[in-house]
């Protein structure tokens, strides 16, 4: 799977690349510090998971490296409630072999890129404070610090605090966002 000049693509994700996502996810549940799962996921979840996010038209890529699946990354609203629905929460997985081949630092940006055109105005993520090349990936891509949530998780018989970092998108809260009808959104919407 790995040359030392693999060429990287990055695409949006297809339903043929469930397989190739779930065994990601389920290496970084199982030895990984991202995730809070303690359960390998179903590939019927995985794929719903992917269609709620097209759904709503926020991005779900992959990084093919030398045509094999290498990491993947996707957007999903940060909450539920609709005064948040210009900021969503992401989360980037790479196969443990393609790892410090800098598929992170093209599947971010691209990320940040697809969340802005989908009308995104602030981007979360939440990363375990071990995981420091995570930290690092996300500071050099623009995120700052927003804060920490102290043993809030519990795996690998240790508690695990999370980082929370964010980025502002386009024109972030300097004005109002789309309506996507041709205006803005006005007071009370």
């Amino acid at each position: 799977m790995l040359d030392s000049a693999p060429t990287v693509t990055i695409r949006p994700s297809t339903e043929a690349d469930v397989p190739a996502m779930l065994e990601i996810y389920s290496y970084h549940i199982q030895h990984g510090l991202g995730p809070f799962d303690v359960e390998p996921l179903h590939p019927e979840e995985l794929k719903r998971r992917r269609k709620a996010m097209l759904k709503r038209r926020l991005p779900h890529l992959v990084a093919e490296m030398d045509g094999v699946v290498a990491g993947y990354a996707y957007a999903a609203p940060f909450r539920k409630r609709p005064a948040y629905r210009y900021t969503v929460e992401h989360s980037i997985y790479v196969h443990k072999d393609a790892q410090g081949h800098g598929i992170g630092r093209r599947l971010l940006p691209a990320l940040i890129e697809a969340c802005a055109a989908a009308g995104a105005r602030q981007m979360v993520a939440v990363v375990d404070s071990a995981n420091l090349p995570s930290l690092r990936l996300h500071v050099a891509c623009g995120f700052v610090q927003a804060g920490v949530l102290h043993s809030v998780g519990f795996k690998f018989g240790r508690w695990a605090d999370s980082v929370f970092l964010q980025r502002a998108l386009g024109p972030a809260d300097t004005e109002p966002p789309d309506d996507h009808n041709g205006g803005t959104v006005q007071a009370g919407d």
